[in-house]
Parts: structure tokens; sequence; C-alpha cells
């Protein structure tokens, strides 16, 4: 699951205590700041994940992003070394229940570039399944 506000994060722990389970969860964050984007501002994320780690039911595992589209899978690098800079910043601060191990980014067109700087996770579908009908 991903996470970008306090709410849904509550609301997960809420459910997640519920039946006695430990949610793991990664934070989705707008690397990019496009309006139409969703994610916590890198300006906020540490103070979510400072929120969230107080959250008996919640396991942040690491970040998730979802760049622009480009083309040339070159160009979407900057914003996947931006969030691989921000985990290790954030990294350095030792938030308690907090894990930044996992980097979900890159999808078909540029999950070479995304490994390349540091992705954990990527979503290959369409190579995998082809373009969706």
């Amino acid at each position: 699951h991903s996470v970008d506000t306090l709410k849904l994060a509550r609301e997960l722990d809420k459910q997640s205590r519920k039946i006695n389970k430990i949610q793991e969860i990664l934070i989705q964050v707008n690397i990019s700041e496009e309006a139409s984007k969703s994610g916590v501002n890198v300006k906020d994320t540490h103070n979510l994940l400072k929120d969230i780690s107080l959250l008996e039911n919640l396991s942040v595992k690491g970040l998730m992003t979802m760049p622009p589209y480009f083309n040339a899978p070159e160009k979407v690098r900057p914003y996947f070394a931006a969030l691989r800079g921000l985990r290790d910043r954030l990294e350095q601060q030792g938030l308690l229940n907090v894990s930044l191990s996992e980097l979900s980014m890159g999808m078909t067109g540029d999950f070479e570039a995304a490994i390349q700087e540091g992705a954990t996770l990527v979503r290959i579908g369409t190579a995998i399944f082809g373009n969706r009908q």
C-alpha cells in the first residue's frame, strides 16, 4: 500500500489494529511536484514519516513515486535520482519504526534507468502482459 497523508495512514492503522496486523506501507512522494500527481511533497516527507512512525500497526518499508512521462527514459533519470537522494537523507534521520530499504519507481519504459538509480520494485506490467485493451 502507498500512503501520502497522515489521514490515510491513521485509517490504515485503525483497520490493521482491528485484524491484529502490522501493515507494511510505502510513502508515495510527488517527486516531480506535479499538481496532477498524488504524493506527499518532498519538503513534507520527513514530518509525515515522523508522524507515521508513531502508529503501531503500520511499518514503513520505503518510498515510491510516479515521475512525469517522457518518451526518452533518460529524461526520467533525474527524478529517480532525486527519490534515491531523498531516501538517503531521510535514512540519516534515524526515525524509529521506519525502514527505507524499498524504492518503488520505474515502469516498463524506464525501468532500466530506475534500477540503475536504486529501484528495488518496478512496475512492468505492460512488458509482461502487453498494452491494455
